[in-house]
């Protein structure tokens, strides 16, 4: 099944304000997405974030430093929060 890539505006400014390369680096790793994400996998660190129990599930996606907060529903993978390692915990 594929899934369909959507970035919350606000990301989409965060990722237009980067480097080229660490733009790329992160595009890459959310077309990963589209094949499954919900498996961790080669190239995809993901995990389920704990705590969101009675909630839309969230998931984390490691790139380097930073991580991307993302929902899934239906054939849709939304991109909620992108930010360094250090800042967002």
């Amino acid at each position: 099944m594929s899934y369909a890539v959507k970035l919350h505006r606000e990301i989409a400014k965060t990722l237009a304000g980067m480097n080229t390369k660490t733009r790329s680096r992160i595009t890459r790793a959310l077309r990963i997405l589209r094949n499954d994400p919900f498996q961790r996998r080669y190239g995809a660190d993901i995990a389920r974030l704990k705590g969101t129990r009675g909630r839309q599930d969230l998931f984390r996606l490691r790139i380097g430093d930073c991580r991307a907060i993302y929902a899934v529903e239906d054939n849709v993978v939304y991109v909620t929060d992108l930010f360094i390692r250090g800042k967002g915990y």
